[in-house]
């Protein structure tokens, strides 16, 4: 089993929660987004917000660390990441501190610029997810033995993973990637109960200086 971090760099809606619901189950303690310095500390696998757009900063932050990017059909991402979008869209452009920072900075960096006509162009939309994906190629040109890409609904993909992070899978993780947060929903991780999991606030707080990095 691998003993560094392992960083998910997939973007929203590529399947981040089955990922993260896998390597609970094959044994690494996971954190589904990190906004606290403890989670940092105490999560093996983090996932998700902010890892998905400043993974070059936590790379440096994190020596020897590898990373999972996570691929999804595009005609399915679009939708997906569209709903989700919509629904996150006032709060992302607020600016009275009356929304998490590292959102507003992740998804204004990833998805810029961020605007209701905008969201509603396929084109837009496939841009943002080519534009981020070729960034992680071109930043592990020279790394491959550090990155692992995978679709999780493609056959074999959990045997990647599995042979990637240096594990045999249990007998309880067998069936590989589990299809949770159906139809647009993005609560299934907050109904996942296990010892491993590694909570992404504190008590609902976050914290605007993490590792070094000021949001």
């Amino acid at each position: 089993m691998l003993s560094n971090k392992i960083f998910v760099i997939g973007l929203p809606r590529t399947a981040t929660t089955s990922l993260c619901q896998a390597t609970l189950e094959l044994g690494f303690t996971t954190a589904h987004t990190a906004y606290t310095n403890n989670s940092f500390d105490n999560a093996q696998v983090i996932a998700d917000t902010p890892i998905f757009c400043d993974y070059p900063y936590f790379d440096q932050q994190y020596p020897n660390a590898k990373f999972i990017y996570l691929e999804r059909s595009m005609d399915l991402w679009v939708t997906s990441i569209r709903q989700l979008l919509e629904r996150m869209l006032h709060n992302l452009q607020r600016q009275d501190g009356g929304s998490n920072p590292m959102l507003r900075h992740c998804f204004n960096d990833i998805f810029h610029p961020l605007t209701a006509k905008n969201i509603a162009s396929d084109d837009f939309l496939i841009d943002c997810y080519q534009r981020h994906q070729q960034g992680v190629m071109n930043y592990f040109c020279d790394r491959k033995s550090d990155l692992l890409c995978i679709d999780v609904s493609k056959e074999g993909s959990f045997s990647q993973l599995t042979q990637f992070l240096g594990v045999k899978p249990s007998q309880d993780s067998i069936n590989g990637f589990g299809h949770i947060n159906k139809g647009g929903k993005i609560t299934a991780w907050k109904q996942i109960k296990s010892p491993l999991k590694i909570e992404s606030t504190n008590k609902g707080k976050i914290e605007r200086v993490l590792k070094g990095k000021k949001y």
